[in-house]
């Protein structure tokens, strides 16, 4: 899939301020600091004008933020989840926010769900992962940050990934912001999600 098309619908703090697109969604979503920001950026071709906002503060995206992808689906970018340092109030209410997104959304087409390849899933990765099962939601796992690793330390991060998720290989993608890795694949990924979504309506 190549993206010709970005359009930007909206910020929204509710799911209530959401409006009704009939359009299968695909949701981004990983712990604060995974480099989530950085990623959609890259598979929307958008390094040098930012579409979502890349910080060096963890916790950036706090709200659910909506593109129009060809016209043909939503990606939408939750809210980074498990930030230690945000406030207990503010962080509960982004996890809250997040888990109501995935369990009241008929349009969820898929989630990519973002780990960072330098570190084995962390308890945050684990607890959010529990509840995308518990939906069946249909899960892409996305490790980020590859390009800080050799070809070798990639291999054990993914051997590592699939054996404490309990997965198969073809579900982990391998990516990079930086270099450009996996970008194909995980867009050719996101668009069987979609066209499945599509045929079965």
């Amino acid at each position: 899939m190549e993206v010709h098309n970005i359009e930007f619908v909206g910020s929204f703090f509710d799911l209530s301020d959401i409006p009704k697109i009939e359009l299968p969604q695909i949701a981004f979503v990983g712990r604060s600091n995974v480099g989530k920001s950085s990623l959609i950026n890259r598979l929307l071709n958008r390094q040098n004008k930012n579409i979502a906002r890349v910080s060096a503060t963890p916790g950036k995206t706090q709200s659910i933020n909506f593109y129009r992808i060809n016209d043909i689906f939503i990606m939408a970018d939750l809210p980074g989840w498990g930030y230690a340092k945000a406030p207990t109030k503010m962080r509960d209410k982004w996890e809250a926010l997040v888990k109501q997104y995935l369990q009241e959304n008929v349009n969820l087409a898929g989630v990519v769900h973002l780990i960072d390849a330098r570190h084995a899933p962390t308890a945050v990765d684990l607890r959010l992962l529990d509840i995308l099962v518990t939906e069946r939601s249909p899960i892409l796992i996305t490790l980020t940050k590859t390009d800080k690793l050799n070809r070798t330390k990639q291999k054990q991060a993914l051997k590592l990934v699939t054996e404490q998720l309990d997965i198969e290989e073809t579900q982990v993608v391998l990516t990079s912001s930086k270099t450009g890795k996996g970008k194909t694949e995980l867009l050719e990924a996101i668009e069987a999600l979609v066209q499945g979504t599509l045929l079965d309506v």
